[in-house]
């Protein structure tokens, strides 16, 4: 059966795709939308015409598997120029997501109606693209060049309502009439001539005012520094203020070849396939029965146990928190209800959300209340001996068939596990701080830990709004294993004669939100100190000596003024520097080439040796952590991906240079000419 397929209502003739799951435009329904439009041009009795999806949503963007390969059938713009060129209107009716090709096949019709709950948006830049079937330039033609800016190059969906208010959408019809009111509305469009997106002239308020682009960069700087899809949109969107719909369709299409033939693309769209993948877990079979979670217990309620009670609230998942001390809870209980009060006053929640969350969040200060969990999460000192006598508690009086899980986020899963007597109910969830915040969630598998309480952690993870990795049991499972060697010589560097400023600014052009030293001023340099400040055996131990403990005292590192902003300190400098003489450290002028070989390579390596032992199942899932967890560039699509763009034969040299260990898989892969993904 035909994937489009066309209803006569009388004088107007329905095109209907049902292309499940999501009506992507694959080759047959670009085929039978030039076929519909065909047909309703060589029958005389047809007046009007409506293009309408069956299943759950309109077009919801190209076909994902047509990606990098040859293309079959009509391709997008040419099929949606024959649509807009028809001489009797057309009619988009919209329900579920109008997404990338979807919202330019909607811009190619003479109208657009939609339900209330659709939403509509073209996100192509979110996997280093831009439109690519002239969507650049119906859309500012249709609702100015400051409306289609945000669209285009941020690429967040909006709503049908607002879609309504710039001009995109005519009328919105009721949630379960689409298909009677599009009928109703095409004949009422009968005898008109169509309007056409193309000839439309509402993008003259870019030409009038073409200080909108720049005010619209310097707005979103931090969104879109670094990205090259970004500026393509906001030039793709300038032209067509400046350009005829030809010229501009010819500029749209220079630029979306130029990133298509770009490392950025690739990189985000492996970004985009390994999220995928990285669901996935080898050998389990996806359809296993999983374990319902109706209860969360969280032991804690400092900063990591709130946070991480604040996923499963806002997701309607009642939560009993337990803490040893009435203060202890009340003020966890007090950050919680504070985080959810500053989200209502951005306007991201409800004042009636807020306390729907706060309304089954049970605090307790004792263990028995997490009996009747279905998930157990600790979040305590990271201490063995303090998680082997928590887990030996909760194994007691949790009832059997409840996981029971450590926030660890460097210790042995498998002997937390041992004092337990139900070893496969047990698991790591590494949650990254904050934990209300952060995407990243590391599911650690222990060596017993059971397939259906790994299954459920994974689906868990999506209902809480997380990105999920899978990791085997080892020292800093997969993203604290690899920053492990990059802060090794990011120390050792600045003993050499390395700025520690230099270092930082380094990782910050690549792409990364702070550098190493930021990094620890950020968190505290007394974390973990042991508070002697006669007994200087590090660095880190003389900076906190002369009470230099990072940010939130106004000086580690670096030097700190009221907004936060850091300076190089002149004090630090000397510290340093005696430390150098001190392990007579020969200092030398470190370039920016060798800072970056030499943070970045190490991390490669270690990403190496943790494929080496199966502690990942594939390279994507290590590229998955680390743009989730801690900030790596997106647009270079993770360290592996990254490597593999760089050469492996390249990494491998570098590390033989700086003396740095290479790893077996990583020589092996490099001799072949070989790369860790595909």
């Amino acid at each position: 059966m035909s994937v489009v397929t066309t209803e006569k209502h009388d004088n107007i003739l329905v095109i209907l795709s049902n292309n499940p799951p999501v009506n992507a435009l694959g080759a047959a329904v670009r085929q039978g939308l030039v076929d519909g439009i065909d047909e309703a041009l060589s029958d005389d009795e047809v007046e009007a015409v409506v293009i309408r999806c069956d299943g759950r949503t309109f077009f919801a963007g190209a076909d994902i598997t047509e990606f990098g390969k040859p293309m079959k059938g009509p391709d997008l713009g040419a099929a949606l120029d024959r649509l807009e060129a028809s001489s009797k209107p057309v009619v988009a009716a919209i329900h579920g997501t109008a997404l990338g090709g979807g919202c330019e096949v909607a811009l190619a019709c003479h109208y657009r109606i939609a339900v209330p709950s659709a939403k509509i948006g073209l996100p192509e830049v979110k996997l280093g693209l831009i439109p690519g079937a002239a969507g650049t330039q119906r859309l500012p033609r249709v609702v100015g060049a400051e409306a289609a800016l945000p669209m285009v190059v941020i690429g967040n969906p909006i709503s049908a309502k607002k879609a309504h208010a710039i001009g995109l959408i005519d009328k919105i019809v009721g949630e379960n009439s689409l298909a009677d009111d599009a009928i109703a509305f095409a004949r009422e469009q009968v005898g008109k001539a169509p309007p056409r997106s193309s000839e439309g002239t509402v993008n003259e308020d870019g030409v009038k005012n073409p200080a909108i682009f720049d005010e619209f960069r310097q707005q979103n700087n931090r969104k879109i520094r670094g990205f090259d899809a970004p500026e393509a949109g906001i030039q793709a969107v300038k032209a067509a203020g400046e350009m005829s719909y030809a010229d501009g369709v010819a500029k749209e299409r220079e630029l979306f070849t130029k990133l298509m033939t770009g490392t950025q693309a690739a990189a985000m769209q492996h970004y985009f396939f390994a999220e995928r993948a990285a669901n996935k877990i080898d050998g389990i079979d996806p359809k296993i029965d999983l374990i319902p979670i109706k209860k969360v217990g969280i032991l804690g309620a400092g900063t990591m146990g709130g946070g991480i009670g604040m996923n499963f609230l806002s997701a309607g998942i009642p939560v009993t928190i337990v803490e040893l001390k009435e203060e202890a809870l009340d003020r966890g209980v007090g950050v919680i209800r504070k985080n959810y009060e500053n989200t209502a006053k951005r306007g991201r929640m409800t004042e009636q959300q807020v306390e729907d969350a706060m309304s089954i969040l049970t605090p307790s200060l004792s263990y028995d209340d997490l009996a009747d969990c279905d998930l157990v999460i600790e979040a305590v000192f990271e201490n063995m001996d303090v998680k082997k006598e928590v887990f030996t508690k909760l194994d007691s009086i949790v009832k059997q068939g409840a996981i029971l899980a450590s926030n660890t986020s460097y210790l042995n899963i498998d002997e937390i596990a041992a004092v337990t007597k139900r070893p496969e109910y047990v698991l790591g969830l590494h949650f990254f701080s904050p934990a209300n915040v952060m995407k990243l969630l590391e599911i650690v598998r222990g060596e017993k830990t059971a397939d259906d309480v790994l299954m459920t952690a994974m689906k868990l993870s999506k209902t809480i709004g997380k990105v999920a990795a899978v990791s085997g049991v080892c020292p800093g499972f997969i993203g604290n294993r690899m920053l492990s060697p990059r802060q090794e010589q990011a120390n050792q560097m600045i003993m050499e004669g390395a700025n520690y400023w230099e270092v930082d600014d380094v990782l910050l052009e690549f792409g990364f939100p702070m550098g190493p030293f930021q990094m620890s001023d950020l968190a505290g340099l007394d974390i973990g100190w042991h508070r002697d400040p006669e007994r200087v055996e590090t660095l880190r131990d003389a900076l906190c000596a002369v009470g230099r403990w990072g940010q939130k005292v106004g000086k580690g590192f670096y030097d700190y003024d009221q907004a936060r902003q850091r300076t190089p300190s002149d004090e630090v400098k000397q510290i340093i520097a005696e430390f150098a003489a001190k392990a007579g450290k020969q200092q030398r002028d470190i370039s920016k080439d060798e800072i970056r070989e030499r943070l970045l390579y190490p991390m490669v390596n270690e990403g190496a040796k943790i494929l080496e032992e199966g502690m990942a199942q594939r390279a994507s899932d290590i590229d998955v952590v680390w743009i989730n967890g801690y900030g790596w560039p997106l647009y270079t699509g993770g360290p592996m991906f990254w490597a593999d763009t760089v050469g492996l034969d390249k990494v491998v040299a570098g590390l033989k240079k700086h003396d740095l260990p290479v790893a077996k898989l990583l020589q092996e892969k490099a001799d072949a000419g070989g790369k860790f993904n595909g």
